[in-house]
């Protein structure tokens, strides 16, 4: 098995909805950006399924040396070796890969946090990092781009934060500002509990409430020049997004049962929203020559 195709496999398997955004992609870029998926799912793994925190804390350290070995071209591990090709194809820092590998380690330092400021630096580096990494691979020009990712990442993440919110809660995980519990009367027994009450419920509509702000802070900061280029961000937009929307019609109730989305329809909102970006970038085109 070659470094790529053990990526490849690493993320068909994870069946994660990121996989169905990639399909779209021109072959480097989809390959670059499987083997930075296939980095985040070996340290998330180490976090979720090592029992021994100091366990996982040797692993991870590990991976940080790998990182260092990556970009001296002595990787040792599979996605380490595909990642080699990746930098050299792209402008990767260093310094994000050991921010995720931070933002990861963050598990197993805290079961939760007090208020949103604190949870976003786990968020920002989680999922805002590994945006911009992905917005460098898709490619852009204008700079305020990376804002956008920034944003698109704090969204996905408050997204997973409230779809999986019981899942977390029974494994000892609680992402939900302790504060914003606090606010709507909420306990973190309730969580345990299969039951939607309306204060969890009101709880439930101000997360759903912000991640919908920063989708559309992200779209709002994307440049129209840089749209097709970032399509398949705007394709995981759609996914999630009507992951939220489902969420929401469903009245919040993530305690009783987790939303989720069949691959038949996610692999149809990729299309459509490719198709459409496609053709938004046509108009586009049409319009600047115009001009």
């Amino acid at each position: 098995m070659t470094p790529d195709q053990y990526c490849q496999d690493k993320a068909a398997k994870s069946g994660s909805s990121f996989y169905y955004s990639f399909l779209f992609l021109p072959p480097e870029q989809r390959r670059a950006i499987i083997s930075l998926y296939a980095f985040c799912r070996e340290i998330d793994d180490i976090v979720d399924e090592t029992g021994e925190h100091e366990i996982a804390r040797i692993k991870l350290a590990w991976w940080r040396e790998e990182i260092a070995h990556v970009f001296e071209g002595k990787a040792k591990h599979m996605v380490g070796k595909a990642l080699q090709q990746t930098i050299k194809d792209f402008d990767l820092s260093q310094e994000h890969f050991l921010e995720i590998i931070d933002g990861m380690e963050m598990d197993l330092d805290y079961n939760a946090y007090p208020t949103f400021k604190a949870l976003s630096l786990y968020c920002y580096r989680v999922a805002s990092v590994v945006g911009l990494m992905s917005a460098e691979i898709f490619g852009y020009d204008d700079r305020k781009t990376l804002k956008y990712a920034h944003a698109l990442g704090m969204a996905f993440q408050l997204t997973n934060i409230l779809r999986d919110v019981h899942e977390d809660s029974v494994r000892g995980r609680l992402y939900i500002p302790l504060d914003e519990l606090d606010r709507f009367g909420v306990t973190t027994d309730d969580l345990m509990e299969n039951k939607t009450t309306d204060n969890i419920r009101a709880l439930f509509k101000y997360q759903a409430e912000r991640a919908q702000r920063y989708y559309n802070e992200a779209f709002e900061l994307l440049p129209d020049c840089d749209r097709h280029p970032q399509r398949s961000g705007l394709i995981m937009s759609a996914i999630y997004r009507t992951i939220l929307d489902e969420i929401e019609n469903d009245g919040y109730r993530v305690l009783e049962r987790r939303t989720s989305l069949t691959p038949i329809r996610k692999l149809w909102l990729a299309w459509r929203t490719s198709r459409k970006e496609k053709q938004r970038y046509k108009a586009f085109l049409k319009s600047a020559a115009a001009a």
